[in-house]
């Protein structure tokens, strides 16, 4: 190579080494800024690239003091019957717990809630207050303070109380809507009494529905939370408060990496509520709903599973009105798409008493437009339970294709179990009973058509158009529908 060929080659090499340098730089400065931008709302990176665990100090002591330790005190009633039995004498005298009965000492329990006014009104768990005599509320700063019970929600399981005390720390308010599973949440609370404990977790699912709570979707996280977190607020990284910390799903009575929290803009809505007129008001259309499984939607002719199925709908209510009727799917409220069954009691339950709902159906396979008055849902009464299981009787049928032994409920039976249906099952086996069909079961239908007699049944069972079909029994005092698979 000729000198000036060398010369080109080392100024080529130097123009190089500096635009590297430039590149290089320019990477690092967005970098650093990226890693500035990521440390502010969730964790730094280390110099490998690794994320590192977020830094919850900063949160915890600008919002720890707005978190409170609650203690109640609830009077267990006296023995009843038992109350006079010398023999109760004997055991109390050594502190022994009287059998079958309760002793007379206060009960007492510990629970955590937040502080949302600077006046005192705190939000927490109803099970935590449910029943106390009196509540304290204990402050960070070891103040404590009798609190008043403003009210309660036993659908949401949200409770008021109030403090008389004013110039005090407060949360702020998130939106738990941006929550996205995998995101970095925090919870401060009174775990077995230890005030002001907290803990950290991720988002594990959002929109959660319980089988025994339709009215709330649940924020699942694997925040460790124990007796006593009950009622505490759950952070995002921004420091706004997204749920109350409510419930546990365990085997063992403490954590096992399941842990359900009420998004706070639901509980904002009670607390609104209970403050303004002192109760919920919450609108109903009168029907009962269940998930809509594979095999159900299946059986519907749905492409996949989703909306919510109706298994009964109430007696001259607004949906009987509209037209309603058992095996309808729900797949929108208001243009609003029900991926969920509990999507569809949280949507009509939040709207005005007195407004029209526009339902999307599914039904016969095809999709149906029907306007539903909403009303206000009252407290359920206490329903006599009828006996749904009928009395053996020895006109028993062999067991069908679905593996269904039934007979014919008579005129008595039928008055006891309150129901419209005519046959009874006696025996499952096969499908049936691998659907989940129990013996006392009522049968009312089989994919959306009445069935009154065991031939209609025998015909319906022969019947091979799906994988599966959806038998609608009554159990008890309740309908609902159960996915049969086609042998």
């Amino acid at each position: 190579m000729t000198t000036s060929g060398t010369a080109r080659a080392r100024a080529a090499l130097t123009s190089w080494t500096i635009a590297a340098f430039t590149a290089c730089s320019l990477l690092c400065a967005q970098a650093a800024s990226a890693a500035t931008a990521a440390a502010a709302s969730t964790a730094q990176c280390t110099p490998g690239g690794v994320a590192a665990l977020p830094d919850f100090s900063p949160l915890i002591a600008k919002y720890g003091p707005a978190v409170v330790n609650i203690e109640v005190v609830e009077k267990a009633p006296p023995a009843g019957a038992q109350a006079n039995d010398p023999l109760n004498d004997f055991f109390r005298r050594f502190g022994i717990p009287v059998p079958g009965g309760r002793n007379e000492r206060p009960v007492r329990g510990a629970g955590s809630g937040f502080i949302v006014s600077p006046d005192g009104y705190i939000l927490t768990n109803r099970h935590v207050v449910e029943g106390a005599s009196e509540v304290k509320v204990r402050l960070l700063d070891q103040r404590e303070f009798t609190a008043k019970v403003v009210g309660t929600d036993e659908r949401t399981d949200i409770a008021v109380l109030k403090i008389a005390a004013t110039g005090l720390p407060v949360v702020r308010f998130g939106a738990p809507a941006t929550l996205r599973p995998g995101q970095w949440v925090l919870a401060i609370g009174s775990p077995f009494g230890f005030q002001n404990s907290a803990t950290a977790g991720i988002v594990s699912a959002v929109g959660r529905s319980l089988p025994s709570e339709n009215y709330v979707p649940f924020i699942q996280t694997d925040v460790p939370v124990n007796p006593g977190n009950s009622g505490g607020p759950l952070f995002n990284m921004q420091g706004e408060v997204v749920g109350i910390n409510s419930q546990i799903f365990s085997r063992t009575g403490g954590f096992m990496g399941v842990s359900f929290a009420i998004p706070i803009d639901v509980a904002q809505n009670v607390e609104q509520q209970i403050i303004r007129v002192g109760h919920v008001v919450r609108g109903m259309i009168g029907v009962t709903i269940q998930e809509v499984t594979a095999n159900l939607a299946d059986s519907f002719g749905l492409s996949s599973p989703r909306g919510a199925l109706v298994s009964s709908v109430e007696r001259k209510g607004p949906a009987a009105a509209a037209g309603l009727q058992p095996g309808d799917v729900v797949l929108a409220v208001d243009g609003h798409p029900i991926g969920r069954f509990g999507e569809l009691s949280n949507r009509i339950s939040a709207m005005r008493p007195g407004s029209q709902a526009e339902l999307l159906l599914w039904r016969d396979r095809r999709d149906k437009t029907v306007q539903v008055r909403v009303v206000e849902l009252k407290e359920p009464r206490t329903a006599e339970a009828g006996s749904g299981a009928a009395r053996p009787a020895p006109a028993v049928h062999k067991p069908n294709a679905l593996g269904l032994s039934v007979r014919p409920l008579n005129a008595q039976e039928k008055a006891e179990a309150q129901t419209s249906g005519n046959l009874v099952v006696e025996g499952v086996s096969g499908a049936a009973e691998l659907g989940g069909v129990m013996p006392g079961d009522i049968i009312l239908g089989l994919d959306g058509r009445p069935i009154s007699t065991v031939d209609q049944l025998e015909a319906a069972a022969k019947r091979k158009q799906h994988k599966s079909v959806a038998l609608l029994v009554q159990r008890e005092s309740q309908q609902l529908f159960l996915p049969v698979r086609v042998p």
